[in-house]
């Protein structure tokens, strides 16, 4: 359903309409208020404004516009997830290795946003998006948790946690042989790989993005080892990418690692196991969990025989 909004500048200081309108509506991100400025949806005082650094004086009446969510072209799919926990705000689920996060090419159906589309129909068209309340991902082979927002406000909300890095993530992963040292913090900036484009890799610092990775051992056992590992920053394949710049790759990652894996695993050896994490509304953090799944445990039971 569409909507107006009104609001009144009433400072004497000039100030950006993208800006005033970013502080004012906190529950749309900058990027979309600013769709909305150059689509022609904001009125100053009953003129239409395109320009993101029109500037707002004193007693400016700035109206704004929200259309309804544009239809999506994804069609809801009942395909059982698990769910961690919920409340008005959120969904915490339990993502299983083999699913798609978001639809891509090649990935049509069958996604977890599908799956989301058909547990909570009122999903469709937060942020105007075709990845309706994602706000991180996992990648396909990767399990664990992930958070999804319910609405457009927590939306913007679990989005700023992220940016600032106030969410805790910490993932399980088997690796082949051992790192260096028992913990260590990896900083090597990630992108796209220039020979391969479907693949990330470790750039110099000024061809890559800042990415940095913790570990602890767990356990060891002759040729492989268990970590626990923090992503300080969430670069895509960041932990992949760091481990195996460490000379120990995950096992079962034949991208990054070896072609051919080192245990009976039709997967690699990554779960994102807990998310520490203060939810929309709350002052304290909560934390989160998600046991290994079967395939994982029996490898690690294998092992330590």
């Amino acid at each position: 359903m569409e909507r107006w909004i009104t609001l009144h500048y009433t400072l004497k200081t000039p100030e950006r309409l993208d800006r005033f309108l970013s502080l004012q509506l906190p529950e749309f991100s900058r990027t979309r208020l600013q769709g909305l400025i150059e689509d022609g949806f904001v009125r100053v005082n009953g003129l239409v404004v395109t320009k993101n650094g029109y500037k707002l004086v004193q007693d400016d009446r700035v109206e704004v516009r929200i259309p309804p969510p544009a239809p999506t072209t994804l069609i809801p799919e009942s395909i059982p997830i698990e769910v961690i926990f919920e409340n008005a705000d959120v969904v915490v689920i339990n993502k299983p290795a083999g699913m798609v996060v978001h639809p891509a090419a090649g990935h049509d159906r069958g996604t977890l946003v599908h799956a989301l589309l058909g547990y909570l129909p009122d999903l469709e068209g937060i942020g105007g998006e075709e990845r309706p309340g994602i706000v991180h991902r996992l990648d396909k082979e990767t399990s664990g948790l992930m958070i999804v927002a319910r609405h457009e406000r927590a939306h913007r909300y679990l989005q700023d946690q992220f940016r600032l890095r106030r969410v805790e993530k910490t993932y399980l992963a088997l690796v082949d042989g051992r790192p260096p040292t028992p913990l260590g913090r990896i900083e090597a900036p990630i992108g796209r790989d220039p020979a391969h484009r479907k693949r990330m890799a470790i750039l110099a610092a000024d061809k890559g993005r800042e990415a940095i990775s913790e570990y602890r051992t767990l356990e060891t056992f002759p040729s492989h080892t268990l970590l626990e590992v923090h992503p300080i920053t969430g670069r895509t394949h960041q932990i992949r990418l760091h481990l195996a710049f460490l000379g120990c790759p995950i096992v079962g990652d034949t991208v990054y690692g070896r072609k051919r894996p080192t245990l009976p695993l039709q997967r690699h050896f990554l779960h994102a196991w807990r998310l520490k994490i203060v939810l929309p509304g709350e002052s304290q953090p909560r934390t989160f969990q998600a046991p290994l799944p079967a395939e994982l445990n029996a490898i690690l039971e294998t092992l330590r025989k």
